[in-house]
């Protein structure tokens, strides 16, 4: 395996694991070695303005290894728990890139400039497009909660 980046860092609530977290995930274990994975605590992502239920941390991690073990990447992830929005990208110097989506891009602004504060190199920043439903509306857990699409994008019939 030739990868670009020794580590390589993202994050998230990863509720209701869809095609567009799988996307995400992928992209950072194509290019990383070892990938560390903040997943949002229960006390933050009862915190994050989210208009539905979000599963415990505990399913959510369970998800995450499921889908990492199914890829054969398990034993290149390190799961960490987060309770903000940055994690460790700011204080770990190991950490070279971070994958984000299109919608959390101004987060990886704010890393790299905590970093920039605490002496480190600025991440280079991956990003990847939103992934869209089969109505090219973009595919999230908030659909998904709602009933209007399943976890592939597809649209439920109503």
């Amino acid at each position: 395996m030739n990868s670009k980046f020794k580590v390589v860092g993202l994050g998230g609530t990863f509720d209701e694991l869809h095609k567009g977290h799988r996307a995400l995930l992928s992209k950072a274990f194509a290019i990383g070695a070892h990938v560390q994975i903040g997943l949002c605590t229960d006390e933050f992502a009862r915190k994050l303005t989210k208009n539905h239920e979000i599963a415990p941390y505990k399913e959510r991690k369970k998800e995450v290894e499921d889908f990492l073990k199914e890829n054969k990447v398990l034993e290149r992830a390190e799961i960490i728990p987060i309770s903000d929005s940055f994690g460790t990208a700011t204080t770990d110097s190991s950490i070279e890139a971070i994958v984000v989506s299109r919608e959390t891009e101004p987060t990886s602004r704010a890393i790299n400039a905590k970093r920039k504060e605490n002496g480190l190199k600025a991440l280079e920043v991956i990003v990847i497009d939103m992934v869209p439903a089969e109505n090219h509306v973009n595919i999230s857990t908030t659909r998904i909660r709602r009933g209007e699409i399943d976890r592939e994008g597809r649209l439920k019939k109503r």
